[in-house]
This record gives structure tokens, C-alpha cells and sequence, in this order.
């Protein structure tokens, strides 16, 4: 039976000021909120971004801040998971869905970038 992947159905979320849309999927979410009770990140937000470095030249970057700055982030929420990006890195992720894959081969968050022009084949880095 082949792996399942998140609801691909997810609400696309469009930050008004940047019009910036991402969207996290179903499972994606359950997995965020699994992690963020385990660590006892109630109050977090996951933080999803773009560093530099990685094979194709961009990675990304998933992780958990206490606190965001309306002024260079965009803020989203799906299936009850706050979620926010800096103004930087939604240029590299606009359009980009978030997922959560777990096969008998590996498990882990993947991102789907229309942006992406090269990908890495471990699928954590790109070039846009």
C-alpha cells in the first residue's frame, strides 16, 4: 500500500498584506501538534522558512518561536496550528504546500515549491 499524504484539499491561506499563500496540510498539522505537545511548545508557532546552504543552493527551515513580528512575518492557521514565515523566505515559498510523509523508507516533513526550479533528491534544498 503506497504511503498516504496530507488532505491536499487543505484551506489555502493568503496573507492579505504580502499575498503570500501557503498551506500546511492535514497531516502535516497532526504531526506539528504531536511534536509541539511533546516538547510542550503550546504557546509556539512553527516558524517555516528559507536558509542558505544545502545542495541546490536554498534549504528549508522548519522550527518553533514563542514570538513573531506582524511587521516582517505573515501569520497563518490550519487545522489549529499557527504558522508564520517572514516576509524574506515567502518569496522563495509562495504557493508551497507543507506535508508530512511517512513510508516504510522514511518519514518527514516535505514541501511541495512551485518556485523550486532544481530540487535536491533528499528534496531538502532547492534553487529557485
Amino acid at each position: 500500500m503506497a504511503p498516504e499524504k496530507g488532505d491536499i484539499h487543505s484551506n489555502v491561506c493568503r496573507d492579505k498584506a504580502s499575498n503570500m499563500s501557503i498551506v500546511l496540510t492535514e497531516k502535516a498539522a497532526l504531526e506539528v501538534k504531536r511534536i509541539m505537545e511533546a516538547q510542550k511548545y503550546e504557546d509556539h508557532v512553527l516558524r517555516v522558512g528559507v536558509a542558505g546552504g544545502g545542495c541546490s543552493g536554498f534549504s528549508y527551515a522548519l522550527g518553533f518561536a514563542k514570538d513573531f513580528d506582524e511587521k516582517v512575518d505573515s501569520k497563518f492557521e490550519f487545522h489549529g496550528v499557527p504558522v508564520v514565515v517572514d516576509k524574506k523566505s515567502a518569496l522563495y515559498l509562495d504557493g508551497t504546500t507543507v506535508d508530512f510523509y511517512e513510508g516504510i523508507d522514511r518519514r518527514g516533513f516535505t514541501f511541495d515549491n512551485p518556485n523550486a526550479v532544481k530540487s535536491c533528491g533528499c528534496g531538502s534544498s532547492f534553487q529557485a
